[in-house]
């Protein structure tokens, strides 16, 4: 399965679930991207395109925000996108961030 994790500016929460996942699952592909570009652009992390909605099978979200973005600016067809809920709060790699990603994900894939 190819799945796509999306957060803000790709800094944390999304580029640790796919970094943590990637190690996890050596079955499934991961990629993670962000909503907001200047911020990518600056982090010099992945803003989201259309590309990445198009490789994905299924798209997890951090924030109902992100959902919004993703439908108002790329054309989501049918993929499966769900939203986790986790706000902007935590450091990369964390392991209160990696709890709640296993939490709210594992039963997803």
């Amino acid at each position: 399965m190819k799945i796509l994790f999306v957060c803000t500016a790709n800094v944390d929460r999304s580029k640790t679930a796919q970094d943590f996942y990637s190690e996890q699952f050596i079955n499934h592909q991961f990629r993670s991207a962000g909503t907001d570009h200047a911020l990518c652009q600056r982090h010099m992390t992945k803003a989201l395109d259309q590309e990445d909605i198009d490789w994905s099978e299924l798209i997890i979200v951090m924030e109902r925000h992100h959902k919004e973005w993703i439908i108002q600016n790329l054309e989501l067809k049918d993929k499966q996108l769900h939203v986790l809920e986790i706000v902007d709060s935590y450091a990369y790699y964390s392991m209160k961030l990696i709890e709640l990603l296993q939490q709210k994900c594992n039963k997803l894939f």
